[in-house]
């Protein structure tokens, strides 16, 4: 695939949103994990995807770079478009979708190698040309480590702090020039004072990028999201559980006037 960008339908594309869902449904082999998702993600917003364990948070965002499709026996049904073109279609390759949305992970996972290493080598093997010194540091300068590292480029990237590994991380992702960064839970395992970096350093990310999140801290939620989706999910016959939508709003709605009870019980903590 050339680039999604490239290859989509310029009329058929609303510049305001850079992911667009449609009827999504994701099986894990016969069962059911989530069902019907509509989703429009704005362009350099964030957006947070929040709700209770088991709700298909997790599940749809890794429909967003096609990590679901390492699954065995992960299926999806519906569409999912990127700058207006379908990221199932069959002459999309995967592997460069996940270049351009670039995903961190609940927990940081450096490379075993120096803290150079851990943005060149991505960068090397999606074809780099370029000033590798330079790209560096503009990568570690746009993930606010590069104060805190620069003197030290040759040491393991997993001698640093757990924020700090994180933030390599968000250079990492951000080293191959993605548009769209996912976030599934990147704070989880962090102290209070490395997760607020890391929410600082969203703001300043989404001024060139957008940004999906799933997070179960709503106070984290209400404070980083400039949109917020709200799932919840309810038994199957089979005794499963299947996701789903219930409100997507502007996060200050959602939080503070959402229109499904449900929505409203879980912002409050009465269920989750």
């Amino acid at each position: 695939m050339t680039s999604p960008r490239m290859q989509s339908n310029s009329s058929a594309v609303d510049t305001d949103y850079v992911l667009e869902v449609e009827k999504l449904n994701v099986y894990y082999g016969s069962n059911l994990a989530v069902r019907d998702t509509y989703l429009k993600i704005p362009r350099n917003q964030i957006t947070a995807f929040i709700g209770p364990s088991g709700c298909g948070k997790s599940t749809v965002i890794r429909c967003f770079n096609r990590l679901n499709d390492l699954i065995p026996g992960a299926r999806v049904e519906g569409r999912v478009l990127f700058d207006g073109r379908d990221l199932y279609a069959k002459d999309v390759d995967p592997v460069e979708v996940r270049r351009r949305i670039g995903m961190v992970f609940q927990k940081a996972n450096p490379f075993p190698k120096s803290i150079y290493e851990n943005i060149a080598f991505g960068a090397r093997i999606n074809g780099f040309k370029g000033d590798m010194d330079e790209l560096v540091e503009r990568s570690l300068r746009g993930a606010a480590l590069w104060d805190e590292v620069k003197d030290k480029l040759k040491e393991s990237g997993l001698s640093l702090s757990g924020g700090q590994q994180q933030r390599l991380c968000i250079a990492r992702t951000i080293a191959i020039e993605p548009e769209v960064i996912l976030m599934d839970e990147p704070c989880s395992a962090l102290d209070p004072i490395s997760t607020l970096r890391v929410e600082d350093l969203m703001h300043e990310l989404k001024q060139r990028y957008t940004i999906v999140i799933v997070t179960h801290n709503m106070q984290q939620a209400s404070r980083v999201s400039d949109m917020t989706a709200f799932f919840n999910a309810e038994a199957t016959p089979t005794g499963g559980r299947v996701g789903y939508l219930v409100e997507f709003d502007k996060t200050q709605v959602i939080f503070n006037s959402p229109s499904q009870t449900a929505t409203q019980d879980y912002v409050s903590g009465r269920f989750g």
